[in-house]
C-alpha cells in the first residue's frame, strides 16, 4: 500500500509495479500546475507524485523530467553507464498514475490502456497506483505484441509478449540462419525466449526441435510464434532450466551476453549474473550431444570489451567443460548504437562482434 495527503484527508491505495520497484515511502498529489523541475527536484529527493490532472500532460512531464536526468559520459565506462541508468530509472518511476478497477485509467485524455495491462496483470485488477512509465512500456510491448518484429531470416513476423526478449538485433538469427546444419533429425534450443531460433531451425528443415526456457511468459510466448508459424508439428516448448532429457546432434544456445546483475525482471534477457546460463550451457553441454554433434554458443564479445569477462576465460571454459572449437562465424553489430560516437559505450560496441561457435565433444 501507498499513502498520501488530498483535500486534507489521508488516502491510500495498492501499489503495482511488474517490474518489482518498492512502493515509494512519501507521495505528494500533483497536476497540470506542476512544474517539471518541482517534479524532477522531488523525485530526486524520494518523493513520488501521484498524477491527477491531463495524461498528456503526464507524458509530456515525464519527458521533462527525463531530459534532467544526466546520462554517464561518454567513455566513462560500462559501471558508471549502469549506474546513470538505475538513478534515471528510479527517478522517473516516481511519477505515479492511478488505476480503476480493471486497468481503466480515470485521467483526462487518458487512452483506453485495459488490453496492454491486462495482456500482463490479467483481465480483473482491483484499483491500484503504478509509475507512469512503466505503463508506458506496457502499451509499447504490447503494440510490438500485437504488430510483430519482421525477421528476414523466417520472412515472417516474431510476436514478443511483454519481459521475453525481442528479435530486434537479427545479427545473432543470421547466424544461425547460416551455419551449417549437422544433421537435421533433433536439435535443442536452450533458452528460447521468443521462439526464433527453434523457429529458424524449423524452417530449415530440422525435423524436431525441443526448445526450453524456464520463464513461463517466454515459454508461452514461443508456444504461440511457433503455433502462428505452422511449426507446432515441429517445435516442442518445455519448460526447463536449460537442457531438456536426452542428447541431440544440434544443441543451441543464445544465452544473454553480460555477465552483470540485472536492474529489472527485464534486464534478465541481457544480463547475466556470474554468467550462470552461460556456465550452465557449458557445462552441461557435453553430456547433451551426440557423439558427433555440434553446440552453436551464439555470443557477442561485447563483454570483453566492456572488461566483464575475457577472452581467456571463455576459452578456458570450454576446455573445462571438455569441449574443442570446431569453428566460429562471425558478424558485426548492424544497430545504430554501434555508430553512435555519444552512446557512453560507444568505443565497445563499434569494436563489437557476434559470434557462432561451433562446439564439439
Amino acid at each position: 500500500m501507498i499513502q498520501w495527503t488530498e483535500a486534507g484527508l489521508q488516502r491510500s491505495a495498492p501499489w503495482r509495479s511488474v517490474l518489482g520497484a518498492p512502493p515509494p515511502a512519501r507521495v505528494v498529489a500533483a497536476d497540470d500546475r506542476t512544474n517539471a523541475g518541482t517534479a524532477y527536484k522531488l523525485a530526486c529527493e524520494g518523493t513520488a507524485l501521484l498524477w491527477q490532472g491531463d495524461f498528456h500532460n503526464a507524458r509530456q512531464l515525464l519527458s521533462a523530467m527525463g531530459r534532467r536526468c544526466k546520462p554517464a559520459a561518454p567513455g566513462s565506462g560500462f559501471h558508471r553507464h549502469r549506474q546513470a541508468q538505475t538513478q534515471r530509472a528510479r527517478t522517473l518511476g516516481m511519477l505515479l498514475i492511478p488505476y480503476d478497477a480493471d486497468h481503466v485509467v480515470p485521467l483526462r485524455r487518458a487512452p483506453d490502456v485495459r488490453e496492454a495491462c491486462a495482456a500482463v496483470h490479467g483481465p480483473h485488477a482491483p484499483p491500484a497506483v503504478g509509475p507512469l512509465r512503466e505503463l508506458l512500456g506496457l502499451i509499447g510491448a504490447h503494440e510490438w505484441r500485437v504488430k510483430g518484429v519482421h525477421v528476414p531470416a523466417l520472412d515472417a513476423r516474431i510476436h514478443p509478449h511483454h519481459g521475453v526478449f525481442s528479435p530486434i538485433r537479427g545479427e545473432y538469427v543470421d547466424l544461425v540462419a547460416g551455419a551449417p546444419l549437422p544433421a537435421d533429425r533433433l536439435a535443442f534450443d536452450v533458452g528460447t525466449g521468443t521462439g526464433v531460433l527453434a523457429a529458424v531451425l524449423a524452417r530449415r528443415g530440422v525435423r524436431r526441435v525441443v526448445a526450453t526456457d524456464l520463464d513461463e511468459r517466454a515459454v508461452a510466448c514461443a508456444g504461440e510464434n511457433v503455433a502462428r508459424l505452422g511449426l507446432a508439428d515441429r517445435v516442442e516448448v518445455v519448460r526447463t532450466d536449460l537442457f531438456p532429457p536426452g542428447r541431440a546432434p544440434l544443441v543451441v544456445c543464445n544465452p544473454p551476453w553480460l555477465p552483470a546483475k540485472p536492474v529489472s525482471p527485464l534486464d534478465h534477457a541481457v544480463y547475466d549474473p556470474g554468467g550462470r546460463m552461460l556456465r550452465g550451457f557449458l557445462d552441461g553441454l557435453a553430456e547433451h550431444l551426440e557423439p558427433e554433434g555440434e553446440g552453436w554458443l551464439v555470443l557477442s564479445d561485447l563483454a570483453e570489451h566492456l572488461g566483464l569477462r575475457s577472452r581467456a576465460e571463455l576459452l578456458e571454459a570450454f576446455e573445462r567443460a571438455g569441449l574443442r572449437v570446431a569453428g566460429r562465424l562471425d558478424v558485426t553489430p548492424r544497430h545504430s548504437r554501434s555508430r553512435d560516437p555519444g552512446d557512453p559505450l560507444h568505443a565497445a560496441r563499434a569494436a563489437e562482434v557476434t559470434s557462432l561457435w561451433r562446439l564439439t565433444r
